[in-house]
């Protein structure tokens, strides 16, 4: 049994001090960095003060002020959710300025919704990646956009719409990847954890409902609760004109995007690998396809 000492406590409250004049300290220097004309408010009077004054700062909020000035001073816990939310918006804090707050308050924010929406600088990204199957993919694993290789290696799949429908429910599966089985446990692991960090999100759930209605190995994999999460792996896969192919890949979240990730597959350099994906995406090029431009990229609601 772990026993607690006057040492650790002593610690623990010296911790909690340390952490509210952390939050006091944040709130006045982003209170010093606004002047009144940048929220829309009249100045009068002479300013003794760099900077908005505390009860701006609690009128833009719609806080007590002397709450406010206690939680500059360190002297009020654990302000929640929405009092954060407040502060945040009458500070003019970015995302992720908004974010640390939440942290240094101790309250979790509420979580940002989902948007299938790629944004066109990701899309141009997507295209620099002229010899590696690079795409984007949300939680329940659609494809929202996908460069000219990334289109040209799934071309076996009939739509390659979404990573899961074509694992489970996909006849040409079982070919394109010869290790099946750890291809759809770790699918499957992908779709667990993210019903776990989203699990309000009514496609993943939709998806879920459909792939264990036609999927008895999906039913069964699911039973069993695995979370597998990763973020870097090697590939081994069969495409029906380059042959077998042995890849790398990294998987990147998106910040400016809750819940969507970057995919790219890397082939070692000057392998046959390598040559048949440069042969890929020349041939997808020619076809006329632009892979990860706005106007045709894959459609994520053409899958279960």
């Amino acid at each position: 049994m772990t026993t607690t000492t006057t040492a650790d406590r002593a610690a623990d409250r010296a911790a909690d001090r340390a952490a509210h004049r952390a939050l006091g300290e944040f709130l006045h220097a982003r209170r010093a960095a606004l002047r009144p004309q940048d929220v829309g408010m009249a100045s009068h009077g002479v300013r003794r003060v760099a900077g908005l004054r505390r009860e701006e700062v609690a009128v833009l909020a719609d806080v007590n002020v002397d709450y406010y000035a206690r939680l500059e001073q360190g002297r009020e816990r654990h302000p929640s959710a929405q009092v954060v939310d407040a502060l945040a918006h009458a500070l003019r804090l970015r995302p992720d300025a908004h974010a640390h707050l939440h942290r240094l308050a101790g309250s979790p924010p509420a979580a940002r919704p989902a948007d299938d929406r790629v944004d066109p600088t990701l899309r141009q990204l997507l295209d620099g990646f002229s010899n590696s199957p690079a795409f984007v993919v949300n939680a329940a694993l659609d494809v929202l956009a996908a460069n000219s290789c990334a289109l040209a290696l799934h071309a076996p799949f009939a739509p390659a719409d979404n990573l899961a429908r074509m694992v489970f429910l996909d006849p040409a599966a079982r070919r394109f990847y010869p290790d099946w089985t750890s291809t759809s446990r770790a699918t499957a692991g992908h779709l667990r954890a993210a019903s776990g960090i989203a699990p309000d999100n009514a496609r993943l759930r939709d998806l879920v409902r459909t792939l264990a209605a036609r999927s008895p190995d999906f039913a069964r994999l699911w039973a069993t609760h695995e979370v597998l999460a990763k973020t870097q792996d090697a590939k081994h896969l069969h495409h029906p004109v380059a042959g077998p192919l042995t890849l790398t890949y990294q998987s990147l979240d998106v910040r400016a995007a809750p819940g969507q990730q970057l995919i790219v597959y890397h082939p070692t350099p000057n392998t046959p690998t390598a040559e048949a994906l440069t042969l890929l995406g020349a041939r997808e090029e020619a076809s006329g396809r632009h892979g990860g431009r706005p106007d045709a990229g894959p459609s994520p609601r053409t899958g279960p």
